[in-house]
């Protein structure tokens, strides 16, 4: 059964209606899609099911205009690229009208990607994402179409769309189409993974019947790679501000120095990033807003400065940071952006074939964010192995009591290393290699779908990491006790122990390293430090942490 419209709206892109990440939400609320404003946030909502999805009433004009401009051409036997032609190298190959449809149906069956399946939230970001930009009203596809997949999105009815066999030019959405058209698999939270036209009919939809340019409207663009792309950005945003957290808890269970972070050093090489997470660090350590009996402990120590793990942390985890600002910034124009070919311009009845489904734009942009992501990880998995090596953090090797009947955190900061190594080759960017396809008519291509699941495993291994630090430092300061660190850094140690206790004899470990991984995830670390910070910021008259979007 079809999911019915509601009047309960809430539109992409203002702030003031925007529902929190993690509140529980009406089933009713919408989102508007109007193909300009989504939000990076607000796709991940999407795709966890948070809101159905409606077009704008301009939306709906656009696409109907659009719509229009294709009728003519047909009508009057004008020759346009994917309207009445081939596609790719049979471009040049008018097509008869009565053999228009089955073209059409040709165009999307040829599509034969491999591998496992996107998961039900990964599709559900790609199908929106789709919607998302048909409703910009340059594809040429009709309202019967585009509506026809709002119902199917809003029904969770989604394709079984295999995660190889894409180079980043165009094709790799043939599988989310097939789905739609009753042709191949689809799952749904009623049936599971099913033939796609039962699927349909125990939802009460009716499969697509495609017209003339839909099957290029709908096969062509960079959405597959992108609603990646989003939910790899959002994860790396979520983890990068909990890097700083995590940091600041081993270097005070590693008895560190807060000097570095004075702000006159960073007002000289002002980088937003570096001067961001200067600040963060500071307002977690020892100051007169919030004081650590920790730090007071070793105030008269004669050690005058730390590793670079911990001194440079403003300066590896500040470039990370902007990394992550530069490609949100490429992705968030890439989301509302025609990557269609041919372009439809219904204000003067026209179309253009041009290059805008070429994957360059995001799959640059993903390894950029690979590479500058995994810098967290490489200082974390540093700073483990200071603190489980008694020689660097005078503390008990490996973070237990009696060593050799028990290894605590040995085999714990071998996954990290491994984890580490893995990533350092998956940082090489795929978007420097091409290979020419379609028998070198598509000459040059981005391979941005393999850009796009290898920043994804970094940004999951980067969280892994971080997860072993985080239960190192927090098994650190145990041995510091009855001593008190900082209160923003005393309720992150309190959060911790509410999913894993202290290491007083080996156990299995997996678990404890999932709850923590888990933890950052939901980006509780966050939520239990971000009061006090904003209450630093408070007393010294600055501006509280930016809200999520």
């Amino acid at each position: 059964m079809a999911v019915q419209e509601h009047n309960d709206f809430v539109n992409v892109g203002k702030k003031e209606t925007t529902i929190g990440k993690r509140q529980s939400l009406d089933p009713k609320k919408y989102l508007s899609l109007d193909g300009n404003s989504l939000t990076i946030a607000d796709l991940v909502r999407l795709g966890k099911g948070l809101f159905n999805i409606k077009l704008t009433t301009e939306a709906e004009e656009k696409i109907n205009e659009a719509r229009e401009v294709i009728e003519t051409i047909i009508k009057e036997n004008r020759v346009v690229y994917g309207v009445n032609t081939g596609f790719g190298k049979f471009a040049h190959m008018l097509i008869p009208k009565d053999k228009l449809i089955v073209c059409v149906c040709v165009c999307v069956c040829v599509y034969v990607g491999v591998g496992t399946p996107l998961s039900v939230e990964r599709t559900r970001m790609l199908l929106a994402l789709r919607i998302n930009v048909l409703a910009k009203g340059y594809s040429g596809v009709s309202m019967e179409t585009v509506q026809a997949m709002v119902k199917a999105f809003n029904a969770s009815c989604l394709s079984w769309v295999p995660e190889k066999g894409t180079v980043g030019a165009s094709g790799d959405l043939a599988h989310l189409t097939l789905g739609l058209m009753g042709e191949g698999r689809m799952w749904s939270p009623q049936r599971g993974w099913d033939h796609a036209k039962t699927v349909l009919e125990c939802h009460g939809l009716t499969p697509l019947v495609l017209k003339p340019k839909e099957g290029i409207g709908l096969i062509n663009g960079t959405q597959m790679m992108s609603s990646l792309a989003a939910e790899a950005v959002e994860r790396a945003v979520g983890v990068a501000r909990q890097a700083d957290i995590i940091a600041a808890l081993s270097l005070e269970a590693l008895r560190g120095t807060t000097k570095a972070f004075h702000s006159d050093v960073h007002a000289v090489r002002p980088h937003p990033g570096q001067i961001e997470v200067a600040l963060r660090l500071r307002s977690l350590l020892h100051s007169d807003v919030f004081p650590s009996q920790i730090s007071d402990s070793h105030r008269t120590c004669d050690r005058v400065q730390d590793a670079y793990t911990l001194r440079c942390i403003p300066q590896v985890h500040g470039v990370a940071n902007d990394t992550i600002a530069f490609v949100k910034s490429i992705l968030t124009t890439e989301l509302n952006s025609a990557t269609d070919n041919p372009l439809v311009f219904a204000e003067r009845g026209e179309t253009i074939s041009g290059g805008n489904f070429h994957g360059e734009y995001p799959a640059k942009a993903l390894d950029y964010l690979a590479i500058g992501v995994h810098e967290l990880a490489s200082m974390s998995e540093r700073r483990t192995e200071r603190l489980v090596n008694p020689s660097l953090s005078e503390l008990p090797a490996f973070l237990v009591q009696d060593g050799g009947l028990n290894s605590g955190f040995m085999i714990a900061h071998c996954t990290a290393a491994a984890l580490v190594s893995e990533s350092k080759a998956l940082c090489h960017p795929s978007s420097v290699d091409s290979l020419s396809t379609s028998a070198a008519t598509e000459d040059h291509v981005s391979m941005g779908g393999w850009a796009a699941r290898k920043a994804l495993r970094v940004v999951e291994h980067v969280e892994q990491v971080l997860a072993i630090e985080l239960l190192a430092a927090c098994q650190a300061l145990e041995f510091l006790r009855p001593l008190k660190s900082t209160t923003p850094l005393e309720k992150v140690h309190e959060l911790v122990r509410t999913v894993v206790r202290p290491w007083d004899h080996d156990r299995q470990m997996s678990p404890d390293i999932e709850a923590a991984h888990t933890l950052l995830r939901e980006e509780k670390v966050w939520e239990a430090a971000r009061p006090y910070m904003d209450q630093y910021r408070d007393r010294l008259g600055l501006k509280p942490l930016p809200l999520d979007e």
